[in-house]
């Protein structure tokens, strides 16, 4: 199992026509199962069109209707993204993951009013994307040095995921999936809910969590570990104060500032799979 994404989910891209649109579906249906799971393209502009086998529809709830998909991924730009985001969510897509950036504040305030009346989830914007593995990568991804596993990951930034990956590697550690929950942090879903899934997730044995994810000031997420997680939680943080630091210890998470430590930390609570010399 995993979470979010699957070697079954059904794929659109809205802005499957422009040049990130382009760029990033071609690197993602090369991955995994992405030439099954990649089914369709939106642009009302070039409805009917078809770009390198992947049929364009006019809107979401055409694309949804006549391939199944559930979940979304939006490349437009900035000052169209809300309107591609409200679009999906109305089309009842079970998830998007937004990759644009520079959204307006107000426009993201409006965004998040629908998406908590919805049962959309919103990953984003300024996602980095999310990866389980060997089957799926949906997102604004450069290059994959990921194996399967049982490590759920959340992070804000793709390369700290690729260091941690490889990291966790040499100790037979791989990942059921890797999450980018968005550099914007009055965005989409946050860590807690992310959180929740991987211990909902019979697949997942631990959580690690990147760039101070779970380091909030107020400590919400760091006693929602301790009251609420039945597996383990590491954490790499890069500049905590200190009484943010303790707390997250005192509430049952491993912690690490050095981030060449990262995979050794895992490592020591959590069997591997596999071993090298296997």
């Amino acid at each position: 199992m995993s979470i979010l994404v699957d070697k079954h989910t059904r794929v659109i891209t809205q802005g499957a026509t422009g040049q990130a649109g382009q760029r990033y579906t071609a690197t993602c249906r090369a991955y995994g199962n992405g030439r099954r799971c990649y089914v369709a393209g939106v642009n009302p502009n070039k409805a009917g069109q078809s770009l390198d086998g992947l049929p364009i529809f006019g809107s979401v709830a055409e694309a949804r209707a006549a391939t199944g998909a559930t979940v979304s991924v939006v490349y437009v730009p900035p000052a169209c993204a809300a309107a591609a985001i409200e679009e999906a969510v109305d089309a009842d897509m079970a998830l998007v993951i937004c990759a644009t950036d520079g959204l307006q504040a107000d426009d993201m305030q409006r965004v998040r009013r629908r998406v908590q009346d919805s049962r959309t989830l919103l990953l984003g914007p300024q996602c980095p994307g999310v990866i389980t593995p060997e089957q799926i990568a949906v997102g604004p991804l450069r290059e994959h040095g990921f194996r399967p596993g049982r490590i759920g990951i959340v992070s804000r930034h793709f390369a700290l995921q690729v260091q941690a990956a490889e990291q966790l590697a040499p100790y037979g550690l791989g990942q059921s999936t890797l999450v980018g929950i968005g550099q914007d942090p009055t965005g989409g879903l946050p860590e807690i809910d992310v959180l929740r899934l991987f211990n909902d997730d019979p697949a997942t044995d631990a959580v690690l969590m990147l760039e101070d994810i779970g380091a909030d000031p107020d400590g919400r997420c760091a006693r929602w570990i301790a009251e609420h997680m039945d597996k383990p939680v590491f954490a790499f943080a890069s500049r905590p104060e200190p009484d943010v630091l303790k707390r997250m210890r005192d509430n049952g998470i491993d912690v690490t500032c050095d981030p060449a430590a990262i995979g050794e930390l895992v490592a020591s609570r959590v069997q591997p799979q596999w071993l090298p010399f296997d």
